[in-house]
C-alpha cells in the first residue's frame, strides 16, 4: 500500500544547493535533471519529495567524487534556510531552548528527519535520524544536518565552539580530514546513531540575540505554518483528538473515527497511508505527553498516569520504562538535576 510521501522544505533544499555550489557542483542543474523546476527554491511554501533529495545527493557525490560534500553545509549558514524556525532559534534564551524549538518545529524544515535533544548527566546530545521513503537515505543528508547544526550554533553564539564528540553511524571513511576540519572534536564512526555532544555550560549559555517577545511571535508563526501544513494529515488530526480524549480513559478507535467523521476502516487506511497505525499513534502520543507532564512538578505520577488514559497506574510505569529505559520518578529526578542552577 502506498504511503504518504515525506517532503523537504524549499528553504532547506536551497541550503543544499548552496552547499553543493561550494563543492563545485551546480545544484540547480541537478534539480533539472531530476525533473524539478529550480524556481521552487524561491517559493518558501514549496516542498520537494525526500527521495528526490536523496537522488540529488547521489548525483552530487557522483559528479564531485567527494563523499563528504554534505559537510559543505557548514559554509552556507543563513537563518532563512530554516524558514521561520531559524528566526525562532535566534530569539531563544540559550541553545537549549533553541534546540527545543528545532525539535518541535522540525517538520517545517523536513518531514524525513527526527531530532531529539537528550539530557545526559554531564552533557547534552543532539541526535539526528533521517529517514528515506522508497530509497535509503544518503549518508550526506546526515552529514549536512550535523554540520549545519554546529555552524548555526557558532553563528548564533558568535563563538568558534566545538562539540565534545561527533558520532556517525557509518564506517570510518578513508579520509577524515574534512570531518576534523568541520567538527574539530573527537569523531566516532560505526556508532549507533548520528549525534553531536555539547557541554552543559555551552548549551545553557545566554544568547546575545535572545528576545522573549520576538520568540513568542516566531512561535506563533511557526505553529500557524505547521497547522497549514498538517491540516490535511489525518495523523495530525487524530493526535489532537487523542490528546483531548486521553484524560477520560484510553480512547477507542471508534471514538477517534467518530470525531473525524470517518469509519474506523477509513481511519486505519489513512493512518497506514501516512506510515502509522492507531495503536502506534496512541503510544507515541502518550510518550510525548508523558515527557511534558513530568516537567510539571504539581502533577503526581498517579495523576499523570490517569491523564494519559491508564486505568491501572502499573501499566503506565511499564509503558514509561519501555519508552525511556527508566521509571518516571527517576526520569523526573534527572530532569530536575539538569535544570537546577
Amino acid at each position: 500500500m502506498p504511503t504518504a510521501e515525506r517532503t523537504t522544505s524549499s528553504s532547506w533544499a536551497h541550503a543544499i544547493v548552496d552547499a553543493l555550489q561550494e563543492g563545485g557542483v551546480d545544484g540547480r542543474s541537478l534539480l533539472s535533471e531530476l525533473g524539478l523546476d529550480s524556481a521552487l527554491l524561491e517559493d518558501p511554501d514549496a516542498r520537494i519529495p525526500q527521495d528526490q533529495m536523496t537522488r540529488m545527493w547521489q548525483l552530487a557525490v557522483s559528479r564531485s567524487g567527494d563523499p563528504a560534500i554534505g559537510l559543505n553545509m557548514a559554509k552556507v549558514v543563513r537563518p532563512a534556510h530554516f524558514n521561520v524556525v531559524g528566526y525562532a532559534l535566534m530569539s531563544s534564551r540559550n541553545l537549549r531552548e533553541g534546540f527545543g524549538r528545532l525539535v518541535r518545529y522540525q517538520r517545517i524544515i523536513g518531514e524525513a528527519a527526527d531530532l531529539d535533544l537528550q539530557v545526559r548527566p554531564d552533557h547534552y546530545a543532539l541526535v539526528v535520524s533521517i529517514h528515506g521513503d522508497r530509497l535509503p537515505v544518503s549518508a550526506q543528508s546526515h552529514d549536512a544536518a550535523l554540520a549545519y547544526a554546529l555552524a548555526f550554533c557558532r553563528w548564533m553564539t558568535g563563538r568558534d565552539i566545538f562539540p565534545l564528540k561527533a558520532r556517525f553511524a557509518y564506517p570510518e571513511p578513508a579520509d577524515i580530514t574534512a570531518y576534523q576540519r568541520v567538527f574539530g572534536c573527537p569523531l566516532e564512526f560505526g556508532a549507533d546513531c548520528y549525534s553531536l555532544s555539547f557541554s552543559r555550560e555551552l548549551i545553557e549559555w545566554p544568547l546575545a540575540t535572545a528576545n522573549p517577545q520576538l520568540a513568542r511571535v516566531h512561535d506563533r508563526l511557526a505553529n500557524e505554518y505547521l497547522a497549514r501544513f498538517e491540516e490535511s494529515h489525518v495523523k495530525h488530526q487524530a493526535r489532537q483528538i487523542l490528546c483531548r480524549l486521553l484524560p477520560q480513559g484510553e480512547p477507542k478507535r471508534q471514538a477517534v473515527a467518530d470525531a473525524l467523521h470517518v469509519s474506523t476502516r477509513t481511519l486505519q487506511r489513512r493512518l497506514q497511508e501516512e506510515g502509522t497505525s492507531f495503536q502506534q499513534l496512541l503510544d507515541e502520543t502518550r510518550r510525548e505527553l508523558a515527557r511534558q507532564y513530568l516537567s510539571q512538578l504539581d502533577l503526581t505520577l498517579l495523576e499523570i498516569a490517569y491523564l494519559l488514559g491508564f486505568a491501572d497506574p502499573s501499566n503506565f510505569f511499564r509503558a514509561f520504562k519501555r519508552w525511556f529505559d527508566m521509571p518516571p520518578g527517576q526520569y523526573r529526578a534527572r530532569q530536575l538535576a539538569v535544570t537546577e542552577p
